[in-house]
């Protein structure tokens, strides 16, 4: 059996014996549907959710918040990145401020944003920008930083110009580290835009869960938990598919799924 046919076998296995447990567990010890529904109760719930189109709607502003915050991260994240791994003075200048930004719990400034930007889907764009930034500034500075020398003298020696060295050599070279900071930001872009429609508005996944908490609808919370943790799912392996797509010469792109 080969390393990437492995996880296909386990994990679905691990998965039913995973709500195996949950199932004998509520129905001997008894637990209330209102505590924790059993698997069957929840797949249900989800089954009804997928049937209605105010789901639909939810569902895509979720997918817009996080896509529109991630790629505003994106575009900064790695522009950014580049800059301060170029240029020694920009990252002595910059970095106490990217760090002192980031030491700040960012969940406890959505509700400043939301004081701001207002309850539409600006603050909820906003948070996914700001929690997937860092993660891709970093990982893109660090890619540029661990180009062998040797390799960018020798681009010079063949006089290259600026652009033509980051497009052949930098570029590529940095390639790895920025999916991982891909990978990362999408994964926190999602729990931002979440986390902002929790604490205001009236759409999105997150509002959606707040809904079902305050009905006391237990079963169509872990339904809305599961729909959230398969759209998390689906933009964590889209971001590896591009991964695989773009360097499929990398090691970490033979390691993936």
């Amino acid at each position: 059996m080969t390393d990437r046919a492995l996880p296909w076998i386990t994990t679905p296995v691990l998965a039913g014996l995973l709500i195996l447990a949950w199932d004998l567990y509520v129905r001997l010890a008894g637990v209330s549907p209102l505590i924790l529904p059993r698997p069957g109760a929840v797949w249900q719930a989800w089954l009804e959710l997928l049937r209605d189109p105010r789901a639909w709607h939810h569902t895509w502003m979720t997918v817009y918040a996080t896509l529109t915050g991630f790629a505003y991260a994106c575009v900064l994240g790695i522009g950014l990145g580049v800059l301060i791994a170029r240029a020694r003075w920009l990252e002595l200048t910059l970095n106490p401020f990217i760090v002192a930004t980031q030491v700040i719990p960012k969940v406890a400034l959505v509700p400043l944003f939301v004081l701001w930007f207002g309850f539409g889907i600006t603050s909820k764009v906003i948070v996914a920008a700001v929690l997937s930034f860092f993660p891709i500034l970093t990982n893109t500075a660090l890619g540029v930083k661990s180009i062998d020398e040797g390799h960018r003298d020798v681009m010079v020696s063949l006089n290259a110009s600026r652009w033509q060295v980051f497009r052949r050599l930098e570029l590529p070279s940095a390639l790895p580290y920025i999916l991982t900071g891909l990978e990362v930001g999408i994964v926190l872009a999602i729990i931002g835009a979440i986390v902002g429609e929790y604490l205001g508005g009236s759409s999105g996944l997150g509002h959606l869960l707040i809904a079902r908490l305050n009905a006391f609808e237990t079963d169509g919370m872990f339904a809305v938990l599961m729909h959230m943790s398969i759209l998390g799912f689906t933009f964590y392996f889209s971001i590896g598919a591009l991964r695989r797509m773009l360097i499929p010469w990398h090691a970490s792109a033979r390691l993936k799924v």
